[in-house]
């Protein structure tokens, strides 16, 4: 990996912006963001007057440099422990993330050289089947990128299709329609996703720990 290309695209929209206000583009290299909006270490500026589209591309971008800062930093690490052995663990603990966090990044990063990213599908997709043989890692991806897959729909796809046809014994297998507002689900998702559980899971530890 190019340690100084990535340098400047993640510290550059921090080192200039919080300085001088300019705009996004200008910082940021590769992944740009609309020169209409400035950013500083904290914050994002926008102008009062942005039109709606321009608004909606802003979001897009800020999305991707999200996701992508997730690769830089698995390559970051596993540059570093290739290289610099005998300080790469100092490094980690000296970052703001927590251990377990880089670690999982950059389990993800040596999982998947970058010519089998796909650039369609998030970094949390990725991890979703790095623990799969590579063959199987990129049968889910390639459903993924076609039928437009969620990260929580790959996830329980894959949970599918391993789950045996019939209820153990002694479960019973019931089904349960829910009409609930969609902020409401979202926040379910959310919690469910903070425990690395599926929808159902987490509604079920929930019932669990009520009853």
């Amino acid at each position: 990996m190019d340690t100084k290309a990535a340098s400047g695209m993640l510290t550059a929209p921090t080192r200039h912006a919080g300085r001088t206000g300019m705009p996004a583009q200008q910082c940021t290299g590769i992944l740009a963001i609309d020169p209409s909006a400035s950013v500083e270490r904290t914050r994002l500026r926008l102008p009062e007057d942005l039109p709606l589209k321009n608004w909606c591309r802003i979001g897009d971008q800020i999305l991707a440099v999200s996701d992508s800062s997730s690769w830089w930093i698995g390559d970051w690490l596993v540059f570093g422990q290739q290289k610099y052995r005998d300080r790469y663990q100092q490094a980690m603990k000296e970052t703001l993330l927590d251990y377990q966090t880089l670690r999982n990044y950059a389990w993800v990063a040596r999982k998947f050289i970058p010519q089998r990213r796909r650039e369609n599908l998030t970094f949390q997709h990725h991890m979703e089947v790095a623990s799969l043989p590579e063959d199987q890692q990129d049968h889910w991806l390639d459903f993924a990128v076609r039928l437009k897959w969620s990260k929580n729909e790959l996830r329980r796809q894959i949970k599918a299709s391993t789950a045996p046809d019939e209820p153990p014994a002694g479960r019973t297998e019931i089904s349960l329609s829910l009409r609930m507002e969609e902020a409401r689900i979202k926040r379910w998702e959310e919690a469910a996703q903070r425990s690395s559980k599926s929808l159902t899971e987490w509604i079920s530890a929930v019932l669990d720990s009520a009853a």
